[in-house]
This record gives structure tokens, C-alpha cells and sequence, in this order.
């Protein structure tokens, strides 16, 4: 993975990407988002995750707003993403990420992202930040009203973020992490997938959320997942799905939810029937 993202990185330095441009990406969670989570900022640019959900309007505003240079589009979704490009009034280098587990699209871009990083050099020497301050990503939230809000994410934020998650629900090298949540969003990425990894602890990461997968990952005792984050709409649909009886959450240290007020009756769903106390937090996008 080290070896893809370096090649990632000097692939796009190949493109003319500078440090400081901005990388956007619409994808779901597949390996080559995880790899632009880590390579895009080995040359010092901005990654843009999109919200795979939004419409194709919205997403050109977030490529004009963000000043887009290179737009990394899954096939899968690449009908939204042509008819956003359709909509903007820039140059923008599109890559299709020929993504073998989704249903596939058709090419829009220029080359693939396997031809991307066919152009990248393996042994590219990414430096650090020049400013412990720069901006990690660029994470777009709807707030309250008008356009959404493009709230850059720092490189001390992000560390930051990892030591005190690290501390809150026990994280060491030995945890192991389940992300089912978009890595579009911080929580899919900060809480915790950044933070395992900067234990040096292990995490796996769904494609998207399916109440039935997550629960047979949960009780699998190979995966032997210890800590793992949802929105009450996670919780309650594992609750009602046909193998939660027979899920054994035993190995769980900290199940966390956040994104929305938790219903009480749910909390004690769990800690009746599964003896998990499910930890409820609270964050925001712009503070990573």
C-alpha cells in the first residue's frame, strides 16, 4: 500500500499537481480512496472526498468552490460525475478508478488511475509538511443553510485527533478497528481509522454498511474487532436484523456513536441484551 500511494503521489506531481492544489474524489469506500486518503498528501495536496450521495449540482459547486485540478472518479459513479463536470467552468483532469467490486460505469476521464500510477515512481520521496498547520483535506459540510462549507483539515488537527481518541476509549497496537462508515466523511476517516493506524493497530474497512456483514465481522473471532463507530441508524438496524441474538459482542471494548441524538431505549437494547455500553460522542467536520 506504502508503494501505491508513493506512486499515487508523484503520479499526480506528473499531472502538474502542486502542493497546496486540490484532489477531489468521488468514490465508496474502496482501496484506492484509502490510498488517496494517504497518497494525495505525500506531495503536499489537498484531498476533496465527495459525499457519494450528493447530487451532481452540489458537486460541482464543491469542484468550483475547491478549486479542483484532478478529479478521481470511481466508474460506478461516473454519470453523476460527468453531468457535475458538465456544470463547472474550469480544467479539470478526470481519472477513472476502475473500481473491480462495484457495478462499473462507463470511462469519462482522460486515463485510468492504474495508468496513473503506472506514471508514478515507487520511490518518491514525499517530504513533510512545511507547516505542521497546512491542510491535510478539504471536507465539505451542508451546516445549516446556503452552499456547503469547505472546512480544511490540518495535519496538527488530525494528530491531534488520534492522540486524544487514542485515550478516550483505549486504543493500543493490539485493537482492531471496523470502518463501515463513508471514508468521505471525518468520522469514517478520523474516528478511527486514522487514530488505529497511528497505534499501529489494525482496521478493517467495509465498502458500505450492511447491518448482516457487520454483524458476522463483529462476531467473527479471527477479525477479532475491538472498537467501531456508527450512527444510531447503524445500531438500530443491527438490532433488528435476524442474527443479532446470536452476534457475540464480547470482544468489544468501545462501540461509540455519534452523528445524532441516540434514542434511550436503543442504548439499553444493547447494554441489556449484548452488555455494550455504547460510548455517545460528539465532533464536528471543521475540527476534524
Amino acid at each position: 500500500v506504502g508503494e501505491r500511494c508513493r506512486r499515487l503521489a508523484s503520479g499526480l506531481q506528473s499531472l502538474g499537481v502542486e502542493r497546496g492544489d486540490t484532489v477531489a474524489l468521488l468514490a465508496p469506500n474502496t482501496p484506492e480512496a484509502f490510498e488517496c486518503a494517504f497518497g494525495v498528501p505525500m506531495l503536499g495536496a489537498v484531498l476533496n472526498a465527495n459525499n457519494t450521495r450528493l447530487d451532481a449540482g452540489t458537486i460541482a459547486y464543491i469542484l468550483e468552490h475547491g478549486e479542483a485540478k484532478v478529479f478521481l472518479v470511481d466508474t460506478e459513479l461516473s454519470a453523476t460525475a460527468r453531468d457535475a463536470l458538465a456544470q463547472i467552468d474550469r480544467d479539470v483532469i478526470v481519472v477513472d478508478i476502475e473500481d473491480s467490486e462495484g457495478p462499473g460505469g462507463e470511462r469519462i476521464g482522460s486515463m485510468t488511475y492504474d495508468e496513473l500510477l503506472a506514471k508514478g515512481d515507487a520511490d518518491f520521496a514525499y517530504e513533510l509538511p512545511a507547516d505542521e498547520w497546512d491542510a491535510l483535506s478539504l471536507n465539505y459540510t451542508s451546516g445549516t443553510t446556503g452552499r456547503p462549507k469547505g472546512g480544511p483539515q490540518t495535519f496538527r488537527m488530525a494528530f491531534i485527533n488520534c492522540v486524544n481518541a487514542s485515550a478516550a476509549i483505549g486504543m493500543t497496537a493490539a485493537s482492531r478497528s471496523l470502518t463501515f462508515l463513508p471514508l468521505f466523511h471525518t468520522a469514517g476517516l478520523n474516528t478511527y481509522l486514522l487514530p488505529m493506524l497511528h497505534n499501529g493497530a489494525h482496521t478493517t474497512v467495509m465498502r458500505s454498511f450492511d447491518p448482516g456483514e457487520v454483524l458476522r465481522v463483529i462476531g467473527d473471532p479471527s477479525a477479532g474487532i475491538t472498537h467501531f463507530l456508527g450512527v444510531p441508524a447503524n445500531y438500530l438496524f443491527m438490532s433488528q436484523h435476524p442474527d443479532f441474538e446470536a452476534t457475540d459482542f464480547s470482544r468489544i471494548v468501545a462501540a461509540t456513536v455519534g452523528g445524532a441524538p441516540t434514542p434511550r431505549p436503543l442504548l439499553t437494547l444493547y447494554a441489556e441484551r449484548k452488555g455494550v455500553v455504547i460510548r455517545q460522542g460528539f465532533g464536528m467536520t471543521e475540527t476534524s
